[in-house]
């Protein structure tokens, strides 16, 4: 082994400034994320159109809301794993084109059980994308500004929300609810190919797996061409230990209760974000007497506060404690939520409030992908990010009964949420939680105390 040089990809990734190849990676877990957020959120823009042509009620339209979401949680739990043990490319790609031919048969369900069907298959791939996305590009960040450029990445899924709600408001009246559909289905299967052929594997993924040299060599020749030469071999920090598998290290002592605490804040947090996207066009129309396309324009106010959001809770998250600007930006959250309930007759300031919800809760939402891109070793970081996401997802499938529950119960929209306050204010709870624990083992591990 001498005479040979021993490169650490992951010192070399953190030392270097970001490269080309680097935004590439970031641009396409940008636009994997994007076709993710236009198809998670396509229900929720054609249902008020759905709830009249089908004729269904708010207790039948449930089911149709939160059986992609279900879908969701499953894809998650289980590609996590997946991606852990097979790689991150392959996941993806699959993913992609999975949740792409599953929302083009959607536009053709002839009932409402064959919608329900298609949208848990489509689920499925929605649930595997996004957190694998989120991974992929913080093994290639460097640690810096691994939190911004994760939710730059992050940023396509309120963009991808919002571009589905400005086309609905435009695509809905001039060719119906199935239009918005097909289109949702046709672009991530147009995309699939680009990612096949130019999405890398993750190179620190490649040298923990103990991957051919030749393979980890090629991916390092387009990151740091002047560096990986034919004598090279590659590192990676030392391995966490194999405590059964991926799933065995993040419910390990060291990371178990840090990683419960993630698990309630995300559920939480998902339970407000998916609440307003799926839920506030209905709410916004029946209870503020709004037409379909104004009820579109509200939600989409609130999915364009997102990307601002996420980007300067990412920004904030690189220069202080990752868990105290999360913990503020879900009380701030908490705040314009209890504000948009008593601002519903005005519409451009219920816009205006509708993007500050929308800033909020999406920027702690991605912040929280990012928080747990940076807490799990890379042996269980796809694994810790998927079942993150996963468990989020029960929060929102919960939530798509709640707002059932709550217009069918004849809630006033100031009732409606004025009530969703607790979540955002328990959700900061859980954040401060996890990051006072963290901060104790880390002074326990500098003093020598040992691991928690």
């Amino acid at each position: 082994m001498s005479g040979k040089q021993a490169i650490d990809v992951r010192e070399l990734i953190d030392a270097r400034p970001l490269g080309g190849y680097q935004k590439w990676v970031v641009f396409l877990g940008f636009l994997i994320i994007a076709l993710d957020g236009f198809d998670v959120a396509v229900m929720g823009f054609i249902a008020p159109q759905l709830k009249m042509d089908w004729g269904l009620s708010a207790r039948e339209l449930g089911p149709v809301l939160s059986a992609a979401l279900i879908g969701l949680a499953v894809g998650a739990l289980v590609a996590g794993p997946l991606a852990d043990r097979y790689g991150r490319k392959a996941v993806l790609v699959c993913s992609v084109f999975f949740f792409g031919a599953w929302t083009l048969a959607t536009a053709f369900a002839g009932d409402l059980q064959q919608m329900v069907a298609l949208r848990f298959l489509t689920g499925l791939g929605l649930g595997a994308a996004m957190p694998n996305a989120s991974t992929l590009v913080s093994e290639y960040a460097p640690q810096r500004s691994r939190s911004f450029l994760i939710t730059v990445a992050f940023c396509g899924f309120s963009l991808g929300a919002a571009g589905g709600g400005f086309l609905s408001a435009w695509m809905i009246p001039a060719f119906g609810w199935h239009s918005v559909l097909v289109l949702g289905g046709v672009l991530p299967l147009l995309v699939a190919p680009l990612l096949l052929f130019g999405l890398p594997e993750s190179v620190s993924f490649l040298v923990a797996r103990g991957a051919a040299p030749a393979r980890i060599r090629r991916i390092l020749q387009r990151l740091a061409p002047e560096v990986a030469g034919a004598d090279s071999e590659f590192l990676v920090p030392p391995r966490a230990p194999r405590q059964g598998g991926a799933i065995g290290i993040m419910l390990s002592p060291r990371y178990r209760f840090g990683t419960l605490m993630l698990w309630g804040g995300y559920f939480l947090s998902l339970f407000l974000v998916y609440l307003f996207s799926s839920w506030l066009p209905t709410l916004v129309k029946e209870g503020g007497g709004y037409s379909v396309a104004d009820a579109a324009l509200i939600t989409a106010c609130f999915q364009v506060g997102g990307p601002l959001g996420a980007l300067s809770v990412g920004w904030a998250m690189d220069r202080w404690n990752q868990q105290r600007v999360i913990m503020l930006s879900f009380l701030a959250g908490g705040l314009v939520i209890f504000a948009i309930g008593h601002v519903t007759a005005h519409f451009y300031l219920l816009c205006a409030i509708a993007w500050a919800v929308g800033f909020c809760l999406n920027g702690s939402s991605v912040g929280m992908n990012a928080l747990a891109a940076c807490f799990y070793p890379t042996e269980a970081r796809a694994t810790g990010a998927s079942w993150m996401s996963g468990i989020g997802r029960f929060g929102a499938i919960l939530s798509a009964f709640a707002g059932a529950q709550m217009m069918a119960l004849g809630w006033s929209l100031p009732q409606v949420f004025g009530a969703l306050v607790a979540p955002a204010a328990l959700a900061a709870l859980a954040v401060c939680a996890q990051g006072r624990r963290a901060a104790r083992a880390e002074r326990a591990k500098v003093a020598g105390a040992g691991s928690w």
